[in-house]
C-alpha cells in the first residue's frame, strides 16, 4: 500500500532555486513595521507614567475592553497593539513552517513566535510585580531582540536575498563595521532601558554639560548610568560614521544609502536625547527617542544582514616572498 504523498514546498522552483513569495515577504515587513509601532506605544506608556494604570493582567480591570480614559488609554492600547503583533507573528510562523524549504528560516519564524510570547509574559510580570527594574529592562531588551528577528525574516524572504549574485569580496571591511555598529547600538539601548527604568532620565538635568561640567561627580548610580548613556551616544556616532565611510568605500548604493540613513538617524537621535533633558522629559521627544533608537538598531541590523549576504570575506593578502640571496658568479 502506497504511503501518503508528501507535501511539496512552494518556496523553491523545480530547479531548486529559491522562489520569491511576495505575500509572505510583505507580511514579514508589515510585522516589522507593527513591531516598531509597538515599541513607540510602549515608549508612550513609560513616558506618560501609565505602566500601572491597569493593575491586573491578562485582563484589564477584569474586562477585555475597559474604558479608555487617562493612563488606561496608553496601557491598554499598548496591550491591544501587542496582541495585533502577536497575531501577525503567529500567522507568519505557521505560514513559514508550511511553505518554507529552508530549515533555518523555519526555525527563525518559530523563534519569533517564542519571543513574542515571552515578551507578552514579561509584560504581564511587570504589572503583577509592580514594575521591577530587572523585568522591565528585560521586557525592553526582548522587544529589540524580537524586532531584529522579524527584520531578519523580512530580509531572508525578500527578492534581494533570492536574487543576490555571487558575493563580492569585502575589501572595505564593511561586514565587520556593520556588525560592530549593531552590537554598539544594542548595548546603548540596553543602557538606555536601565536609565529609563531606574528613573535616571533627569539625573543630569542640563545639556550639553553635566552639572555645568564636562565630567559630573559620579557619586550615585543614576548619575553614572545617565552619563554612561551620553558617552554611549558618542560611541554610536563613531560606529555609524565608520560604517558610512566603509559603505562609501565599498561603492554599493544599497549599502551606502542605508548607512547614510543610519548616520542621519543617529544625529536626530542625539537631538531627541538633548530635547528629552531640556524639556524635562516631555512626552513627545522622550517617546520619539525610544522609537528612533529602535529604528537605528533595525537599520544597523539590516545593514549587517545585507553586508553578509552581498559580500564575502576579503582574501588574505599573499605572503611577500623572502628575498633571494644574490650569488656571485
Amino acid at each position: 500500500m502506497a504511503g501518503r504523498p508528501r507535501a511539496v514546498s512552494t518556496s523553491t522552483t523545480s530547479g531548486g532555486a529559491l522562489r520569491f513569495d511576495p505575500w509572505r515577504h510583505r507580511l514579514a515587513v508589515a510585522t516589522a513595521a507593527a513591531t516598531l509601532a509597538l515599541i513607540f506605544v510602549g515608549g508612550l506608556v513609560t513616558s506618560t507614567g501609565s505602566g500601572l494604570a491597569v493593575p491586573d493582567w491578562p485582563l484589564s480591570y477584569g474586562m477585555l475592553m475597559p474604558p479608555m480614559v487617562g493612563g488606561v488609554f496608553y496601557e491598554h492600547g499598548h496591550r491591544m497593539v501587542a496582541g495585533f503583533v502577536g497575531f501577525l507573528t503567529l500567522v507568519l510562523a505557521v505560514w513559514t513552517a508550511r511553505a518554507e524549504a529552508r530549515p533555518g528560516v523555519r526555525r527563525l519564524a518559530w523563534a519569533a513566535l517564542a519571543a513574542v510570547v515571552a515578551q507578552g509574559v514579561l509584560g504581564g510580570l511587570t504589572v503583577i510585580f509592580l514594575l521591577p527594574t530587572a523585568v522591565s529592562v528585560a521586557h525592553a531588551c526582548l522587544a529589540q531582540t524580537f524586532f531584529c528577528i522579524v527584520i531578519a525574516l523580512a530580509y531572508v524572504t525578500s527578492r534581494e536575498w533570492r536574487e543576490a549574485a555571487e558575493p563580492a569580496p569585502d575589501d572595505a571591511g564593511l561586514r565587520g563595521a556593520a556588525l560592530a555598529a549593531t552590537l554598539v547600538v544594542y548595548a546603548q539601548l540596553l543602557l538606555g532601558a536601565v536609565m529609563r527604568h531606574i528613573g535616571a532620565g533627569l539625573a543630569i538635568p542640563d545639556f550639553p554639560l553635566a552639572f555645568g561640567r564636562l565630567l559630573p561627580p559620579l557619586t550615585t548610580a543614576p548619575v553614572a548610568v545617565h552619563f554612561a548613556h551620553r558617552l554611549g551616544a558618542l560611541v554610536v556616532l563613531l560606529a555609524a560614521s565608520r560604517l558610512l565611510v566603509r559603505a562609501r568605500r565599498a561603492g554599493d548604493p544599497r549599502l551606502t544609502r542605508l548607512a547614510t540613513a543610519l548616520a542621519v538617524l543617529v544625529l536626530v537621535q542625539m537631538g531627541l536625547g538633548a530635547a528629552t533633558v531640556l524639556t524635562t522629559k516631555a512626552v513627545t521627544p522622550t517617546t520619539l527617542h525610544v522609537a528612533t533608537g529602535a529604528a537605528i538598531l533595525g537599520g544597523a541590523w539590516l545593514a549587517t544582514l545585507r553586508a553578509y549576504r552581498l559580500l564575502r570575506p576579503a582574501p588574505a593578502p599573499l605572503p611577500t616572498p623572502a628575498p633571494q640571496p644574490v650569488t656571485q658568479p
